[in-house]
């Protein structure tokens, strides 16, 4: 049977995780069989194609996570300094690279890719919490990295996961594709926004199509989600109707919005469009869902 997500970036993932309510032992980096996730700043550090590095191979200062298992084996992940990607560069033996490039360019399994995708979000969670939100005083590691704990006000303080609604709309035969000033030119997207609080994922949907474009949308049916670890996001991936078509575009936001046809759209994923529109990768959600539009199936 064909995988329905077979191309999309970091949603496979066999990581047995830790959980940060798990009174299981923490193992040790020097573990029998451990592996490491090492990044240089944003970039992974990869030996012989995989991002799943024998830990005596790469010093790793400072405390680690861990992630949980692999086929039983501890799975640890470290932030290094930036710098260091230059000398790995330059070792024969290893190679650095991007978390984009990784999932545009496949370079590693779809399952690896994944468990690299947590490790990211993790560790950048990490960097950007090392204090208490309640009082200010500085927080520690807990539960081998799915948690940090104040000494101070004994908060206990867990990773975020910033939910994103991204919808194609349609109407008919036609979908409603957006481009960003932040696309490269001639690309079009789906349009997409954060889930705010107290909001569920259809009030979502209605409101930011509104905001961006103008138009009111009525049924919201939810098709497939994606981890989007820049830095710890999570696509909620959804088809809706439109209820209305004339388009009252917000400038901030967008810098075009059209309405495309199948036959637009199919000629778009296979780069013959004749103004030369593009769309995202497959790893990007946005192109799972331009494809279940061109195929009869959203």
């Amino acid at each position: 049977m064909t995988d329905p997500l077979a191309g999309l970036g970091y949603v496979h993932n066999r990581l047995v995780r830790h959980s940060a309510e798990s009174d299981a032992a923490v193992p040790l980096l020097t573990a029998p069989g451990a592996r490491l996730v090492a990044m240089a700043g944003e970039r992974i550090v990869l030996a012989n194609g995989s991002a799943l590095l024998d830990p005596e191979r790469i010093a790793a200062p400072g405390p680690t996570l861990f992630l949980g298992r692999l086929d039983g084996a501890p799975v640890f992940a470290a932030a290094l300094a930036p710098e260091r990607a230059e000398a790995f560069d330059a070792d024969p033996d290893l190679a650095t690279n991007d978390l984009r490039s990784l999932a545009a360019e496949g370079s590693v399994t779809p399952h690896e890719l994944g468990l690299v995708a947590t490790a990211k979000s993790l560790l950048a969670w990490h960097a950007r919490n090392r204090f208490c939100a309640n009082c200010g005083a500085p927080t520690e590691l807990a539960a081998g990295g799915y948690r940090r704990d104040c000494g101070s006000c004994e908060t206990h303080h867990f990773p975020r996961t910033d939910p994103v609604v991204i919808m194609l709309i349609t109407r008919g035969d036609r979908c409603l594709l957006g481009r960003s000033p932040r696309f490269k030119e001639a690309m079009y997207s789906c349009l997409a926004g954060f889930l705010e609080p107290g909001e569920t994922i259809e009030a979502a949907v209605r409101r930011e199509t509104f905001e961006e474009v103008g138009i009111r949308v009525g049924a919201v049916t939810y098709h497939a989600s994606q981890p989007w670890p820049f830095p710890a996001s999570l696509m909620i991936g959804c088809v809706a109707e439109a209820l209305d078509e004339a388009i009252t575009l917000d400038p901030v936001e967008l810098t075009d919005a059209r309405w495309l046809t199948r036959d637009d759209v199919s000629a778009m994923i296979v780069g013959t469009h004749p103004e030369g529109l593009t769309v995202p990768p497959p790893m990007a959600i946005a192109h799972l869902l331009m494809r279940v539009f061109v195929d009869g199936t959203a």
